[in-house]
């Protein structure tokens, strides 16, 4: 039996405002609508057809959060292909939008529908084991696809939150034109890892072997599969990717990145009320202000906060300056536990003098 489930995803959701509700839809969001309206029918002339891009989504054993795409795709490319990846290449594809994908959660089905950016966010009833289990997405025209899914398990009581631009991966967004030319011309073989996060991520998951890790960041949902890959390759560990869309929406030019980070942590902290957590980020953009607002907001759900410091010119291009290291004062007057180093290895040995390595 089907289940009526609402699509709750992020970009129209989070705290950007609300003109949609009120009738009125930024003058760019319609022209983008009207792009697809038109393009759409006739590249289904030429043969395209539906695509289902899955997620890595999360839950407990009671409820999952789901993440895919609905997309318009060549019939001769493959998914799960490999081979290098051109950035710009994630970013050319079209979205299905408003249409209906049945979620398979175990013996359950689940009907959702996809957003205007043909995006699945959306939270299902399950009954499933804690750990990494799977689900599965398919519609009429379209291949059944797998997403896998972290049920975590409610005993759990630590978890990671980790930035991901200049935190695991070397992407120089303190230098836009650097940036620009990362995310859009190279291939993901030309990312580099971030020294030493990867072995600080393998202590952590040794010293917490339940705790999940998930990865927030302001980049967009077109490069999940590129970033999944990156991650794995570099040994990481698996967890679910928390991203934006770029782009308009229904009432501003592009979505605010910061507002996506706060809005995530909000909840995280919602859902899973009884986990403390790792904040890990960098100090080249707005993770310390976000972290301390959150931490002082939040302060029992917050076990620690690990700031990847960027070289005197990087925080200088970012736009800012490092914040002192003992971290912003809370409300109170006290001090939350604050780390700061340049690698893994520096922010490796602060946790464990705090207790969490």
């Amino acid at each position: 039996m089907w289940q009526g489930v609402s699509v709750t995803h992020g970009s129209e959701t989070d705290a950007e405002g609300s003109a949609a509700s009120v009738g009125r839809v930024h003058r760019a969001a319609r022209f983008e609508d009207a792009v697809y309206e038109r393009v759409e029918p006739r590249l289904r002339q030429r043969g395209w057809r539906d695509t289902i891009v899955p997620y890595t989504g999360y839950g407990t054993p009671s409820w999952v959060r789901v993440f895919g795409r609905l997309l318009l795709s060549r019939p001769e490319r493959a998914l799960g292909r490999t081979r290098a990846i051109r950035g710009w290449r994630s970013f050319a594809t079209l979205p299905v939008t408003d249409e209906p994908v049945i979620v398979e959660v175990g013996d359950r089905q689940h009907q959702v529908r996809t957003d205007r950016g043909g995006y699945i966010d959306a939270v299902v009833e399950a009954e499933l084991e804690p750990g990494w289990r799977s689900l599965r997405l398919h519609r009429a025209g379209a291949e059944t696809v797998e997403a896998p899914v972290c049920v975590v398990d409610p005993n759990v009581r630590f978890a990671v939150v980790s930035d991901i631009d200049d935190t695991v991966m070397v992407t120089t967004l303190p230098r836009p034109l650097l940036a620009a030319w990362n995310t859009f011309v190279l291939d993901e073989y030309a990312r580099s890892p971030v020294p030493g996060m990867a072995v600080l991520y393998e202590r952590l998951m040794t010293a917490h072997p339940d705790a999940p890790v998930f990865y927030l960041s302001t980049g967009a949902w077109n490069v999940a599969p590129t970033l999944t890959r990156f991650l794995s390759r570099n040994l990481y560990p698996p967890g679910p990717l928390l991203l934006t869309d770029w782009g308009p929406t229904t009432d501003r030019w592009f979505r605010s990145g910061q507002a996506h980070k706060r809005a995530t942590l909000a909840r995280l902290a919602g859902e899973f009320p009884h986990i403390r957590w790792l904040l890990v980020g960098d100090d080249g953009q707005h993770d310390p202000e976000i972290y301390g607002d959150f931490a002082a907001s939040h302060p029992d759900n917050v076990a620690a906060v690990a700031i990847r410091q960027l070289s005197p010119t990087q925080s200088v291009l970012a736009g800012g300056l490092p914040v002192p290291a003992d971290g912003p004062a809370r409300a109170d007057g006290q001090r939350r536990s604050w780390m700061y180093a340049p690698d893994g290895a520096g922010l490796a040995r602060q946790l464990g003098e705090h207790g969490l390595l």
